[in-house]
């Protein structure tokens, strides 16, 4: 049985995320318990183990909450906004390639990897990804995002001289237990048709379908409480914390400066386009550069509630960038894995570029 191992990964995954509350560092209940995890790795020699259907709750219970946030009246007069979404978005996306076959020649690694390490999605379901992808080397991935959040939640804050402040806490009605309940059963079980039809990340995107669904028929939801979304951060922190083993991190130099550089990189081709909305949509530079910044979107809302910018406008818009990348270019990047994987395999056994042993994902 794993009971002491799992228990020992829970006290230092919520200790972590005391230690990052209190010293008031980004994203603290993901990073927290990821950073803490790791770094506990080096020293204590015990084994670890985290069951991966924690991992689905806690995807599930963050999934439902995104698609809670979905505000549809922003549409209602602005229905030419969508377009301007995905402008921004394919062009955040092209950005992204680029910068992959960047990585790829300079950071000597594979194209899938490069890939995977440019896109510009959520930490967990990114990681979440390569992990159920050959041939991407998770460790790279994870560093990569990781970086690319803490820069963003960190830089951000300072650029537009604003402060990041707690959000209000929200507790347990009796009352809504009970709903509560039925509707994380119900996303649960979408995940069943999500896997049906092949959803990227399904224990994440099939909840969020599912409640924007229930939203389009008018079907009012409870909310989902601040205290099981820190829980359910927790429970995601800890499972990537220990996709980072010790023997995973002998990344070269040149790795982890690409990945500074390529966070740095991206947050400076965000902040572009966020003074293009300012100007073309009339918003304040803080809500164009909250809107179009890959970061994660409960800390994006966060930070414009803190420096007023427009908060729904900058959820709507991190809704539709996380909706846009695992609709179109998780499965896009999916595709392209298997183009590449196929190459490979059709090369002849006798060409020097493949030998046996040799990874075939475009190395």
């Amino acid at each position: 049985m794993h009971i002491k191992s799992i228990s020992l990964v829970a006290l230092l995954s919520v200790c972590g995320a005391w230690l990052f509350v209190l010293l008031h560092l980004p994203v603290p209940w993901m990073l927290g318990p990821l950073f803490t995890v790791l770094i506990s790795q080096f020293f204590i020699k015990f084994e670890m183990y985290w069951p991966v259907q924690l991992r689905n709750v806690g995807l599930v219970v963050v999934g439902t909450s995104i698609g809670q946030m979905f505000l549809f009246e922003i549409f209602v007069k602005s229905g030419w906004l969508i377009l301007f979404m995905v402008v921004i978005n394919v062009a955040l996306t092209i950005a992204s390639v680029i910068m992959a076959i960047g990585v790829q020649k300079i950071g000597n690694i594979s194209l899938k990897t490069a890939l995977t390490c440019t896109v510009p999605g959520g930490l967990s379901q990114i990681v979440i990804f390569a992990e159920e992808e050959k041939d991407i080397d998770i460790a790279v991935v994870t560093y990569f995002h990781v970086i690319r959040v803490i820069s963003i939640v960190l830089l951000i804050p300072f650029i537009l001289s604003g402060h990041v402040v707690q959000g209000e806490r929200s507790f347990f009605a009796v009352e809504s237990i009970g709903p509560l309940a039925l509707l994380l059963l119900a996303a649960w079980g979408s995940v069943w048709f999500g896997k049906k039809i092949k959803l990227p990340v399904a224990y994440f995107l099939s909840p969020v379908l599912l409640v924007i669904i229930l939203e389009m028929f008018s079907i009012d939801t409870p909310e989902i409480p601040g205290l099981l979304l820190h829980i359910a951060q927790i429970l995601m922190g800890a499972y990537i914390g220990l996709l980072l083993k010790p023997k995973m991190l002998k990344l070269g130099t040149r790795v982890l400066f690409l990945g500074i550089g390529s966070a740095l990189l991206l947050l400076a081709i965000t902040f572009g386009q966020g003074l293009i909305m300012s100007h073309l949509l009339d918003y304040s530079l803080s809500t164009g550069f909250l809107s179009s910044a890959a970061g994660g979107l409960d800390q994006m809302s966060l930070i414009a509630t803190a420096i007023g910018a427009d908060v729904s406008v900058v959820t709507v818009f991190q809704i539709f960038r996380m909706l846009f990348v695992f609709l179109f270019i998780l499965p896009l990047l999916k595709y392209v894995c298997v183009l590449i994987d196929r190459k490979n395999e059709m090369k002849p056994i006798g060409n020097k570029r493949f030998e046996v042993g040799q990874r075939c994902d475009g190395e």
